[in-house]
């Protein structure tokens, strides 16, 4: 299942789930949309810091049994507890998955740039730290030279890459609390800064 193309074709809809529902925002003009290989991305305005935030992920709140009513569009939810998705809107619902992201998800909905974004590139995160429901995979087309080929649920990933992105607050919160109550937490907790940052994608 490729996501991706069916963001060319991506609309607003309305949610089964009406309330509550989280406000999206668009980084204040530092964002456009255009086409990319992808279908539709999101793409820097401006340079943007590393550091930054870019965007709010906001829409209607939907559970498990709904996204799966979507088919083939149930991957423009981005989940952010064990049965509860925010069923994405503009100009969020366009961003585009990376193996080598040059973006991460910190507090649930906040993009953030893990490196300074210059003008013009197109702003790319990890599916996979959003994501831990052992049900969805997607068929990735990144580029990126460490493409994993596959984007599917957090816990799949090398342990080395979830070690970077869990200390760095980039992993949906439900998933970590779930991590900390297994004992992984201690695996994790003090690599910090010692974990080498993973490329960026060419071109994105």
């Amino acid at each position: 299942m490729i996501c991706e193309e069916l963001r060319l074709g991506a609309v607003c809809r309305p949610a089964t789930t009406q309330e509550p529902r989280w406000q999206a925002s668009d980084g204040s003009g530092m964002l456009y949309i255009a086409e990319c290989n992808l279908g539709r991305g999101v793409f820097a305005k401006r340079a943007i810091r590393k550091g930054e935030t870019i965007l709010a992920f906001g829409g209607a709140l939907i559970d498990f049994a709904e996204t799966k009513r979507r088919g083939p569009r149930e991957c423009m939810a981005i989940q952010v507890g064990p049965d509860l998705y925010i069923d994405t809107q503009p100009p969020g619902v366009f961003a585009n998955h990376s193996c080598a992201p040059n973006a991460g998800i910190r507090n649930d909905r906040d993009l953030v740039a893990l490196r300074d974004i210059p003008k013009g590139e197109e702003i790319r995160y990890d599916y996979s730290t959003t994501m831990d429901e052992k049900s969805f995979t997607m068929a990735c087309r990144c580029g990126a030279p460490e493409c994993r080929q596959v984007v599917t649920d957090f816990t799949e990933l090398p342990g080395g890459l979830q070690d970077y992105y869990l200390s760095r607050g980039l992993v949906m919160g439900f998933i970590a609390r779930r991590l900390r109550r297994a004992g992984t937490i201690s695996r994790w907790e003090t690599v910090g800064a010692r974990l080498a940052m993973p490329a960026p994608c060419p071109g994105g």
